[in-house]
């Protein structure tokens, strides 16, 4: 399967709800042992990803480290060993954190060894696998999965250009190479990296145990009260919160944003006084996705997938996870046109984009929005298959590679 890509799953999506109490009733009859390499043990993605494996009969050990974000005080219910504490952006910590993680690597060289797989997430944590391999004299194949296209990658002064080719040296030691969307191989891994080896799409669907109800009732009084636009998960990119922050100055009484998450890239003084500011923008704190996604998502009718961060490479080319969040709810995204998000939401006709300027084409489409329109759009949304939003055979793919 040389440079192959999977668009969607074919299969039927697996309803069984899993949990940490169903680590020990994995089967493993194969002794199919698994290493993750991860940069937090509690990011959802990390909790996400480990249960999917053990569902499909891996028993995983979690080389992991934490950060301080939401969740911060989660304990896994799954074997892990913990590798310390690293920071977002801040990548002399982080390479000192490698270096002082070495010698726990070291220690657990047997249990390194007995490992059929290994399953590194970033580049860090790839480069720690590389070297976990190495300790342990292991021949396992080695997984490389990325999420996010980080700026320090894209860069052209010298330490972009040195981890640039890092990753390239390490990708030659990689079996496969596994991408939350197409557009990162397209823009990135082929024209930038030129790597020419196997690699598998495995989109930010969400894990079947959080989606206990598929069709949320319509809510009351579209057209009479005002539209709200729900931002959930890492709120990032104070640029893409100013063009929030001035919509909602321009919609006063049209226009709710209600936000959801947890501030990363935005400066947490200007978010308090926006909303001091805004009576029509609110934030409801942290969640928990599997316990609070289908709430969240029954009061709004609209969400943000406007990512303006990096939108010369990252913020263009990913899937965010809100995308299949929402869809999977009933509530259509909002997103820019030529992304890939927004490319996703004009072939399936199951949301709206904007061109630039970004602001005017916002002000307009709402001031000119009818109900009839949205519900148009919403009941394609609510008719698109289970399996767009929904982890199932994909995941059951990638584990039959990992053997």
């Amino acid at each position: 399967m040389q440079g192959s890509v999977r668009f969607k799953d074919e299969g039927i999506a697996i309803d069984r709800a899993g949990s940490g109490s169903d680590y020990a009733r994995a089967t493993n009859a194969d002794g199919r042992e698994l290493v993750f390499f991860c940069p937090d043990v509690t990011d959802a993605s990390t909790l996400k990803r480990v249960q999917q494996f053990t569902d499909h009969g891996y028993r995983v050990t979690v080389f992991g480290f934490r950060r301080h974000r939401y969740n911060s005080e989660y304990q896994p219910t799954w074997p892990h060993v913990p590798l310390g504490f690293t920071s977002d952006g801040r990548y002399g910590q982080r390479l000192g954190a490698l270096l002082r993680a070495i010698p726990t690597i070291i220690a657990r060289r047997r249990l390194l060894k007995e490992a059929s797989a290994y399953y590194a997430r970033n580049i860090d944590q790839l480069v720690l696998a590389i070297l976990a391999r190495f300790i342990s004299f292991s021949k396992a194949p080695l997984i490389y999965e990325v999420l996010d296209i980080p700026q320090i990658l894209i860069g052209d002064g010298f330490a972009s250009r040195l981890i640039r080719a890092v990753e390239r040296m390490c990708l030659r030691s990689t079996r496969l190479l596994v991408l939350s969307s197409p557009g990162f191989h397209r823009a990135f891994y082929d024209a930038v990296q030129k790597y020419r080896g196997d690699w598998f799409l495995l989109e930010n669907k969400l894990h079947p145990s959080i989606t206990r109800r598929r069709t949320l009732p319509t809510r009351e009084g579209q057209g009479q009260r005002p539209w709200v636009v729900g931002y959930v998960g890492l709120i990032r990119g104070q640029e893409t919160f100013d063009l929030i922050t001035r919509l909602a100055e321009r919609l006063r009484g049209r226009v709710i944003f209600k936000f959801r998450g947890v501030l990363t890239t935005v400066d947490q003084a200007r978010f308090d006084d926006a909303l001091a500011r805004h009576p029509n923008i609110v934030y409801g704190g942290p969640y928990l996705p599997h316990n609070d996604l289908e709430d969240i998502y029954g009061e709004v009718d609209f969400a943000w997938a406007l990512d303006l961060e990096h939108t010369d490479h990252n913020s263009r080319w990913l899937m965010p996870c809100r995308f299949y969040e929402a869809g999977y709810f009933g509530v259509p995204c909002l997103g820019v046109q030529g992304f890939e998000v927004g490319s996703m939401l004009e072939r399936h006709r199951i949301g709206w984009t904007f061109d630039e300027p970004l602001e005017e084409s916002l002000v307009r489409f709402f001031e000119e929005l009818t109900p009839d329109e949205y519900i148009r759009i919403r009941g394609r949304l609510r008719a698109a298959p289970r399996n767009m939003f929904v982890a199932g055979d994909d995941v059951r793919q990638l584990c039959e590679m990992l053997v």
